[in-house]
């Protein structure tokens, strides 16, 4: 099994395990900021309260809150699960679950606490359900289970490793449910809180333990997080009543590859009179209406207190966060309103000993750093193993695909697979003897290469509309066929991070990539409403981190390619391959 469990501590308690800490070099530490003259004692008065064992919302905040808010107030969503009421529920036939409003939100709203997404749009009766995956890392067993739980459900199975290092699976039914939440518990896995006002999948170093060049193995950082924050997956009220969702990262390596400026908590390796630990970073965050960097909290945790600052923020969070307009609603709109020296002191206050040192100027992330290629064989420290990265295009896997992908981690690596927020997968401990033997396995020469064309390697994209409601556009097919088209018109010397997202929501995180595209819905030439995009450019990822802009609003999907190729060679130095031809 992947999964590092240890018994977890009762959910107020913090369990302290050394030293970390996290921070950029001085010039990056802001000078402490003021809290607005206006906040007031009244407004740090936490908004919720524990009742039975849950957190709910005051009486005395419930005005203009938004509907999710009043759909937790009218039913604890966690009870389904902690109380067993799944099993009630998964025995009511599905049409009359939508003559009831109470039973319709279970369906629609409550379920998502357990990782259960209805697709009541495209797919009415059926659920993705979304895995609680730390670190990227599945065992071949769990990966197995997986296979077969979507296996039965024919054309309506399949699986997606999402941009949070995680599986999705698809095709679920609520009758099964059961029975799967059980099968999933036999073998170290879970879905608990990975939806909604939860703390999402805690993402991590997809080589953590085996790079050479590693800064901190983030494995067990993630492991007790999300131990901590889901009771040990058996569900954890403390941390379910959040105002919307929170993302969590843990930095390992000077590739940066868990994305830090855009979680709602980063952990950034830093040492502070020779101790290990962490400066943090909070409020990063994507939506519809507005997209932030995470900023210095100006704050440094030894690695013991890794678990006690993420409850004390976590706590600050659900206590004061707003529950009105849902699009402020993020940590970050409570950070503006706090002021980041107000919204520290929060923390403070919060954590088990009422303090919180500054952040440390002795960063261990190297800034000038060139963000590593992990596709094909690498060297791990350990001695005689490799690791092997494979591209899953667009992230869309098979059930068949998730067996071979297991049979090819038993057969010749340890096991193991690690994903990552680029939805591709990596073969850890593969034995140097046995590299060429795996790389002429057939499924690496046919559909999951160690090296694919440059333009697939950056290529990133959403469920798009195929399954998802709130999508405008169909994705994931679109972004194969687009990139397969412009590889053929333009060639580049390296890879073009390009991410596609079908709605506003940016699941696909268009704002971190070279190239971005937003679905919606535009005029072609003739005035006819057609699916498009907003194309965005200039994201980055790494140490010199930031967001990218609208280039250009509207335009049709059948318009693209050409687009592409243009800014291809206008703003990446690509070729066109006519003139290619013509010189050589």
């Amino acid at each position: 099994m992947s999964a590092f469990h240890v018994k977890l501590f009762a959910p107020n308690s913090f369990l302290n395990l050394g030293s970390t800490r996290l921070n950029a070099s001085p010039a990056a530490v802001p000078a402490p900021a003021q809290a607005p003259e206006e906040i007031t004692a009244e407004r740090l008065e936490p908004r919720v309260e524990k009742k039975d064992g849950y957190f709910v919302l005051k009486e005395k905040f419930r005005a203009g809150i938004n509907p999710q808010e009043k759909v937790k107030i009218g039913g604890e969503p966690m009870k389904l699960l902690m109380e067993n009421r799944i099993e009630e529920l998964a025995k009511i036939p599905f049409e009359e679950l939508d003559k009831c409003k109470d039973t319709k939100d279970d369906v629609d709203v409550r379920l998502k606490w357990l990782g259960l997404f209805h697709r009541r749009k495209h797919q009415y009766g059926r659920f993705m359900m979304r895995l609680k995956l730390p670190n990227g890392i599945t065992a071949s067993a769990q990966t197995r289970y997986l296979a077969s739980v979507i296996k039965q459900y024919g054309e309506h199975g399949c699986a997606d490793i999402t941009t949070r290092q995680n599986w999705q699976i698809r095709g679920v039914t609520l009758p099964d449910v059961p029975a799967i939440l059980k099968g999933l518990d036999e073998v170290g896995l879970t879905s608990i809180q990975s939806g909604m006002d939860n703390v999402r999948n805690a993402v991590g170093n997809p080589l953590a333990g085996i790079d050479p060049h590693e800064i901190v193995d983030t494995r067990p950082y993630l492991n007790l997080l999300s131990q901590f924050i889901t009771a040990n997956s058996k569900g954890n009220p403390e941390f379910t009543n959040l105002p919307r969702k929170w993302n969590v990262c843990v930095i390992g390596s000077h590739d940066l590859y868990e994305h830090p400026h855009i979680n709602d908590l980063a952990y950034m390796p830093a040492t502070k009179n020779g101790r290990f630990g962490f400066n943090l970073l909070v409020g990063g965050f994507f939506s519809a209406k507005r997209c932030a960097e995470a900023i210095p909290l100006d704050a440094w945790v030894p690695a013991e207190d890794v678990v006690p600052v993420c409850g004390a923020i976590l706590e600050a969070f659900r206590d004061l966060g707003s529950r009105g307009n849902r699009q402020k609603t993020r940590m970050m709109w409570l950070i503006d309103e706090l002021g980041v020296e107000g919204f520290r002191s929060e923390v403070v206050k919060r954590m088990p000993e009422n303090a919180l040192e500054r952040a440390s100027c002795e960063d261990l992330v190297d800034q000038k750093w060139e963000r590593r290629d992990y596709f094909g064989v690498h060297p791990q420290k350990q001695e005689g193993l490799s690791f092997v990265g494979l591209h899953i295009p667009v992230g869309r896997v098979e059930a068949d695909d998730m067996d071979q992908l297991a049979r090819l981690a038993d057969e010749f690596g340890s096991g193991e697979l690690r994903l990552t927020v680029e939805q591709n997968i990596i073969i850890p401990n593969v034995q140097n003897s046995k590299v060429k033997a795996l790389l002429d396995e057939p499924l690496l020469k046919d559909k999951f290469l160690p090296e694919p064309p440059i333009l697939m390697k950056g290529l990133v994209a959403c469920t798009g509309n195929q399954f998802c409601g709130q999508a405008i556009i169909e994705t994931k097919a679109r972004a194969l066929k687009v990139t397969e088209e412009v590889e053929r018109l333009v060639s580049v010397t390296r890879p073009i991070r390009m991410h596609w997202t079908g709605c506003p929501n940016t699941c696909g995180q268009v704002q971190v990539a070279d190239i971005g595209f937003m679905g919606s819905m535009t005029r072609d030439e003739n005035g006819k409403v057609v699916e498009g995009v907003d194309v965005f450019l200039g994201g980055r990822i790494g140490s010199d981190s930031h967001l990218g802009d609208v280039y250009q609003k509207g335009v049709p999907c059948k318009d693209l390619v050409p687009l592409v190729v243009d800014i291809l060679v206008d703003k990446f130095g690509g070729i066109r391959r006519e003139r290619e031809d013509e010189e050589e």
